[in-house]
Parts: C-alpha cells; structure tokens; sequence
C-alpha cells in the first residue's frame, strides 16, 4: 500500500510529495526544497523511515517544483524524470530565479522524459502517468487507480485551477485535460495538488467556481 507524506516548501508554498510502500522503496515527486532547513526536513524523513528513494520525478519543471532537483539528485544518485515539453522551464529557471531574488539555481535536465501511459515503479507499487498539458505544456499526473490517488501538480487545486498566464500556458488546453483526463476518473479520487490540500474529484464537479462555467 501507497503512502503518502507531504512537505510545504519554499516561498511558494509548493507541496513536496514522498510516496513509499511496505518495500520501503520511495519516489520523490517535485522537491521544492529552498534552503538548508527544508532540504534537511526532507531527508530525515527519509533517513528516519529507511527509505531508499528511486526516483525523481516532476509533475512539470515551473521553478518551485524544481528548486530541490539538484540536492535530491546528488543525495540519492538519482537523475530526473518528467515530460520532455518541460526542457524549455528548466532552460528558464535560472531566470525566474533571478527574478524571484532567489539567486542563481543549479538546475540538472532531464534524463527520462516521461508520457502518457507509462508506468512509475517503486517497490511494490506502480503510479500511472496521465498527459495534462495546459498550466505548461508537458504537465503530467501520476495516477494510482487502484488505490484511488493522485499527485495532480498545478493542475487541479480545492475550488480552483491552474494558472495559464506563463510561458506555454493555455487556459483551453487546461480545460480540456481537466474535462478528459481528470474528471473522467472515479469521484471518489483523492488529488494531491501542487499547492494547497488535498481535495477530491467528486468535490470539483460539484464546488469548483472555476470549472462549472467551463464545463457547463
């Protein structure tokens, strides 16, 4: 069985996820670890639960999702896995760094380009990744249907959605992957966001204020 552990990083306040199983393998999925404290938070975790962390992967490569790749790569021996339409925000990160005041940023590429319909192993548990384009062009979720979960990124959030106003983004494209992919899935879904808490699938239908216009 999947567990799930949750980390609030960076200014941002990007949701950091480590999902583990009975194995005590691990993937580490978008650290937006910042700093010292928060990179030490992570990996006590770790060290405390005898993980040994597989993979890492992103959801997409928007500079708090991937201000920790590099610590987490060179920690664990790991290289990095996510859509291959995300090599652009990785090109740019060094820049929105700049602008944030956050420094210059030594991002790592991406070694494994993930797409849909491919699966994440770790352990004894395996994730389906689903193609969500719309917030940036290679946004994928990683999906377990069996036991009814989902690290949705900056997808889907509790009562709103994405923004599409950066570079790549498209508020159709958005709509359209939510319409198709997402609320094609069981209601009874648990999304964890790449922001705020979890919420579920059933729940958006009926209160999200963003989607009932849109899909209406």
């Amino acid at each position: 069985m999947i567990e799930i552990k949750s980390f609030t990083f960076n200014a941002f306040s990007e949701n950091t996820y480590v999902l583990y199983d009975e194995s005590k393998e691990c993937v580490v999925i978008d650290p937006g670890c910042s700093h010292e404290a928060e990179e030490l938070e992570l990996t006590q975790f770790i060290s405390d639960n005898h993980l040994k962390p597989i993979r890492l992967l992103n959801t997409h490569c928007h500079i708090d999702h991937i201000l920790g790749n590099k610590f987490v790569a060179d920690t664990y021996g790991l290289s990095l896995e996510a859509n291959e339409n995300e090599e652009d925000n990785v090109k740019r990160a060094d820049t929105y760094a700049a602008m944030f005041g956050l420094g210059s940023l030594d991002t790592i590429s991406i070694s494994k380009f993930l797409k849909e319909g491919d699966t994440i192993g770790f352990g004894h548990s395996k994730l389906e990744v689903l193609f969500t384009p719309g917030h940036s062009p290679g946004h994928v979720i990683f999906y377990d249907p069996i036991q009814k979960i989902m690290i949705g990124g900056d997808v889907l959030f509790r009562e709103s959605i994405g923004r599409t106003d950066l570079p790549g983004g498209s508020y159709h494209t958005l709509i359209q992957s939510i319409q198709n992919k997402l609320f094609t899935l069981d209601d009874d879904i648990v999304v964890y966001p790449g922001h705020g808490p979890e919420t579920t699938i059933g729940y958006e239908k009926q209160y999200n204020p963003f989607l009932q216009e849109a899909l209406s």
